[in-house]
This record gives C-alpha cells, sequence and structure tokens, in this order.
C-alpha cells in the first residue's frame, strides 16, 4: 500500500479515564514536569561591567613613567661673521677713495670757485656731534620763532660723545682732549638749561594754588589772606 493511502492513526496519549481512573492501555514513562521558567531566566541579564584596562609595569613592579616632553631649546646666539681679510680692506678702502675722488671733482666741476672740502679728522667729529646737539636742543631758533626740541636725540647725541670721549682716553694730545671736555660740558650745561626751562614753563601753565605752581603758598607754612 502506498504511503498516501496508509489510515490516519490517532494515539491516545491519556493516562486517565474521564473517570480518574488509570487506562490499562496508557504509556507507563512517568510524565515530563513542566519546565519551571524563573524571572531571572526570562530577563536577559546585564551586560558584565567592562573591565578595567591592564595596567603594564616595568619589571622592578613600578608603574611606567610618562614620556618625557621634549621642549625646544633657544637658537643659539647669531655668531658675528669672519672679519675681512686685510687684502679685502685694502681693496674696498682703494675703491672708496677713488668713487670719492671722482665724486668732489663732479661736485665741483657743476660749482665754479668751490674750494676742496677739508679732510675729515678727530675734531671734525667732534664738531659734527657738537652742533647736532645744539639743533637738537633749538640753538638754531630764528628770533620770534618757536623753537622745535628734541629733548631725546640731544640725549643720545651727549652720549655717543661721551662713548667717544671714553673710548679715545689716553690717546688723545692735548689739544683733541680740551676740545673734547668743552664740547661735552657745553651740550651738557645747555640740555640742563632747556630741560629746566621746560619744567618752569609747564609750572607757569599750572592753575594758581596748585602745588608747585608760581605764587602757591609751601607747605606747612601759614598764608595770609588779604
Amino acid at each position: 500500500m502506498s504511503e498516501q493511502n496508509k489510515p490516519f492513526v490517532v494515539t491516545d496519549r491519556r493516562k486517565f479515564t474521564s473517570d480518574g481512573t488509570p487506562r490499562p492501555d496508557a504509556d507507563p514513562s512517568p510524565e515530563r514536569e513542566p519546565r519551571e521558567v524563573s524571572a531571572s531566566s526570562a530577563i536577559p541579564a546585564e551586560p558584565p561591567a567592562r573591565e578595567p584596562p591592564i595596567e603594564f609595569k616595568s619589571p622592578n613592579n613600578a608603574a611606567p613613567e610618562p614620556p618625557a616632553q621634549t621642549t625646544s631649546e633657544p637658537p643659539a646666539e647669531s655668531e658675528l661673521p669672519p672679519p675681512p681679510t686685510a687684502s679685502e680692506m685694502e681693496q674696498a678702502n682703494a675703491a672708496y677713495q677713488q668713487t670719492a675722488d671722482h665724486l668732489d671733482t663732479a661736485v665741483r666741476a657743476a660749482n665754479p670757485g668751490m674750494e676742496h672740502p677739508p679732510a675729515m679728522n678727530f675734531e671734525q667729529i667732534v664738531h659734527s656731534i657738537y652742533m647736532t646737539a645744539i639743533l637738537q636742543l633749538g640753538g638754531a631758533t630764528k628770533p620770534g620763532e618757536q623753537p622745535r626740541i628734541d629733548l631725546m636725540g640731544a640725549r643720545q647725541s651727549i652720549d655717543m660723545l661721551s662713548i667717544l670721549a671714553e673710548k679715545t682716553k689716553g690717546n688723545l694730545t692735548p689739544a683733541e682732549s680740551q676740545l673734547l671736555d668743552n664740547a661735552l660740558f657745553e651740550i651738557r650745561m645747555g640740555f640742563l638749561e632747556v630741560t629746566q626751562a621746560l619744567a618752569r614753563s609747564a609750572a607757569n601753565r599750572q592753575p594758581p594754588g596748585a602745588p608747585g605752581a608760581p605764587g602757591a603758598p609751601a607747605p606747612g607754612r601759614p598764608t595770609i589772606v588779604r
């Protein structure tokens, strides 16, 4: 008989009849106890906490030191270039003298009757710095004009002449030393006179009775009110 024509068989697996008595043809195997499902097994457990990262230690059980921070070293101070050789100095001096002579010739050709400019010497250097300081202190101001004073520039000129006196000490003739001392004395005194005059002018512009103004009572002295 083919499998398609086999009769459909229903097997009764109940162990008891309707009145509660055991069935003789029941399966003697014990019943499977129903599986108890606990709430803990029904609800998925929370994921385990993440373990801390493993710390690697050195062989002597000491924690590894953090990498040292590399600091950029300050750049070395710029060194001066090597000095020129004696041959280079001689060539530069010869070329300069030749160019200066051509310039003097061109200037005299453009200005007939003009004398040859005097050669530069120590006295002219002192006179140049001295006159620059006098001009910065307002010495060339025309009568009736407001003087233009450059105190900082005059101070630098005086300091330049002071350095020149210090560096040439013991290497000057008596005339050169006297010229330098006189120039320094005059421009220093001129600097003091100008600064004191400016201070008096500023005090005169203050309101009457202000401290330091002309006519203001000296502190600690009684005043007479008329």
